[in-house]
């Protein structure tokens, strides 16, 4: 499954994430962008460490990847270093536009890499 997700990342720009809830327990699914490098993917929480599914995350640190229909389970782990989540801030402006990422990412404070499965 692992390798079919990945093939299906290239062809996507936009995946969905399911996390559970900290409050209700139940699964939500947002769509968000992404970057993919050697593995892994890095996430902008898009109001940084204010979003919901962020917080929802650092109450139950694993989450659900789909892209094109092909989903995998993974853990997550914050980003919380200004230099590092100024890392992945670069790469999301390289592959989105830094015009793109200023206007649909208010608060960068915050970032999530997920390790992808074998």
């Amino acid at each position: 499954m692992a390798r079919e997700f990945t093939a299906a990342l290239q062809e996507t720009s936009e995946i969905d994430i399911t996390v559970r809830g900290r409050v209700s327990g139940r699964e939500i699914t947002v769509p968000v962008w992404f970057v993919a490098d050697a593995g892994k993917i890095d996430l902008l929480p898009v109001t940084g460490s204010d979003s919901d599914w962020y917080k929802n995350l650092r109450a139950t640190p694993g989450l659900q990847l789909t892209a094109r229909g092909v989903s995998v389970t993974a853990r997550v782990t914050p980003i919380t270093d200004p230099g590092d989540v100024g890392e992945i801030v670069g790469k999301f402006r390289a592959k989105y536009g830094a015009d793109q990422v200023a206007a649909y990412y208010p608060k960068t404070d915050v970032a999530v890499e997920v390790t992808l499965p074998d």
